[in-house]
């Protein structure tokens, strides 16, 4: 197995499309560190990887908190030594409206969330990435390059072309010490993320607003993101892949 006893961590891994990332990972050979601010999740995927005998390390924490970024870090390290992959998947989603003046209350949390965080993550990560020539995958959006089917998401769409922008400038930076950085930009995914989101919207709305009217399970994403942090992606950096159902085209 490739990732035999190579060190992935993934944010926001206690639900979606982090969950079955994690699990993919630990079946191919990883240990894997999980992060989540909800314990109880993250404890669950754990015991899900746990079955294929890997060693899993589960750490509560929100991303959003610089102290809880840089404990997560030193946990990973105290622990493994090292680290081969990270995956920035966290995130939030708030709906928003520029003319009742609401943009402003949820701005700041959607930047420290989305974006701040993998800025931090990779700051971290960077070092010990080197070492290893590993990478890092983050889990952008579709939004990132189409609002049609969201206007009232307009700040995080805005976060996530920021998270495209810095995946290919990180990418430049760090290929110098052989790390490659690339991003998956998923359209609608089948996850608990709306309603963690509080957005009352069914996911056969965003199905809508694709070529091929439907919405993705979450293994789909998953199997991106792990072909993106193999070797058969050696030659891949600075890219961001959609897989959207074909939303940006519509």
């Amino acid at each position: 197995m490739e990732f035999e006893n190579k060190v992935v961590l993934i944010t926001g891994a206690g639900s979606g499309m982090g969950e079955v990332t994690a699990i993919l990972f630990a079946k191919e050979g990883a240990n894997v560190v999980i992060v989540d601010m909800f314990e109880d999740r993250a404890q669950k995927t754990a015991e899900q990887c746990k079955q294929f005998g890997k060693k899993v390390l589960v750490i509560k924490a929100d991303i959003s908190k610089a102290d809880d970024i840089e404990n997560v870090m030193k946990k990973t390290i105290d622990t493994f030594g090292k680290l081969d992959v990270l995956v920035n998947n966290a995130a939030m989603l708030k709906s928003v409206k520029i003319l009742d003046g609401t943009i402003m209350d949820s701005l700041d949390d959607l930047i420290r969330t989305n974006f701040r965080s993998v800025v931090h993550f990779t700051t971290l990560a960077a070092p010990h990435l080197a070492k290893t020539k590993g990478c890092i995958i983050n889990n952008s959006s579709v939004g990132s390059v189409s609002v049609r089917s969201g206007p009232l998401f307009s700040s995080y769409c805005a976060t996530k072309a920021a998270v495209d922008s810095f995946t290919k400038s990180s990418a430049l930076q760090l290929g110098e010490v052989g790390v490659r950085v690339n991003a998956v930009n998923p359209g609608p995914v089948r996850t608990n993320f709306l309603d963690n989101s509080g957005i009352p919207i069914e996911w056969e709305h965003f199905a809508k607003a694709t070529a091929l009217g439907r919405s993705s399970h979450p293994s789909e994403v998953a199997n991106l993101i792990v072909y993106l942090a193999s070797e058969k992606a050696a030659g891949i950096t600075g890219a961001c892949y959609l897989i959207d159902n074909g939303q940006s085209i519509k």
